[in-house]
């Protein structure tokens, strides 16, 4: 299968040089850019979420870049629905789809397909959550044993949130939840994917989020904030997960100072870094490790091999 047929995903922890190195790879492979950032996907926040400028771009296409409104619902069902359908688009223009960003569930949900599990209405759910508190994790456990054998030796008996969804998915549907993930299927074939993560050494990448930070500062993340504050956004929305919001409301409130603030967002990024690549250690164990140092290296090995 040569490249053209391939679609190449490049993950990373945020401030890792993912999409210049994305630009620079479809810049030499004639490909075209698929966003995979869930907060990136925002019209509202573009400073804050980092996302690539039209000079960043450099004259390349690119997709599902600030193109949800932030009042808006948008779910990892809603990014791979758009998501595929690109691709698709993509290769009948005889072009390489490059999809990069940070976010594993959207990864995972294009590389393995997602769940279709029905929805749970919030009653019953409710109902399952107050079960769980009346018994203790430890007898709600040995119910869930029974109603559903299949968890045995894949859920920690002390994983409290995936033992309540187990037992709401087996309770509500009569079926369990390994079911569920067995019928489930990706849209393409597994050789179709080239799957690159990039490997930053900590100590570099703790320098390049502070120097992100302050920059983000002096394009403007301030106003943008304030912007964002008179669209009174409900506090349930995952869209106030964005970091630099809280830190930033905070300084627009006289609560901080703007140092404090600056240096509040950096150590939530710091922290966000480190999930990542927690993530990318135990869900993305057959992606390729990739140096920054090594990107034109890989660039050249991509555009000169079938894989």
């Amino acid at each position: 299968m040569d490249k053209k047929s391939k679609i190449i995903l490049i993950s990373g922890p945020t401030a890792s040089g993912k999409s210049s190195f994305a630009v620079r790879l479809a810049q030499n492979i004639n490909g075209e850019i698929i966003n995979a950032d869930s907060m990136q996907i925002y019209k509202q926040l573009k400073i804050l979420t980092a996302r690539p400028s039209k000079k960043d771009q450099k004259n390349i296409k690119h997709h599902l870049y600030g193109t949800v409104d932030v009042k808006k619902i948008f779910s990892t069902g809603h990014w791979l629905k758009y998501a595929i359908k690109k691709i698709y688009e993509i290769r009948k223009r005889k072009k390489t789809p490059i999809l990069v960003g940070g976010t594993g569930l959207y990864f995972n949900s294009l590389v393995n397909g997602l769940v279709k599990i029905p929805n749970i209405p919030i009653k019953f759910r409710k109902k399952i959550r107050l079960m769980q508190k009346k018994h203790g994790q430890k007898k709600f456990y040995e119910k869930l044993l029974k109603i559903d054998p299949q968890v045995k030796g894949k859920i920690n008996s002390n994983d409290t949130q995936r033992s309540i969804r187990a037992y709401e998915i087996k309770s509500y549907s009569k079926k369990s939840m390994y079911d569920w993930l067995a019928q489930t299927k990706s849209n393409f074939k597994q050789n179709e994917f080239l799957k690159l993560y990039i490997n930053f050494e900590r100590k570099k990448l703790i320098e390049r989020i502070e120097k992100r930070t302050i920059k983000m500062i002096k394009l403007g993340a301030v106003k943008e904030v304030k912007k964002f504050k008179t669209l009174k956004i409900p506090d349930q929305s995952s869209v106030n997960k964005v970091i630099g919001i809280k830190e930033l409301s905070k300084f627009l409130e006289k609560k901080i100072k703007i140092d404090e603030a600056k240096e509040l967002i950096a150590i939530k990024t710091r922290q966000y870094a480190k999930r990542q690549a927690t993530w990318a250690r135990s869900k993305m164990i057959t992606w390729n490790k990739i140096d920054p140092k090594d990107f034109q290296l890989w660039i050249k090995k991509i555009n000169f091999s079938n894989f």
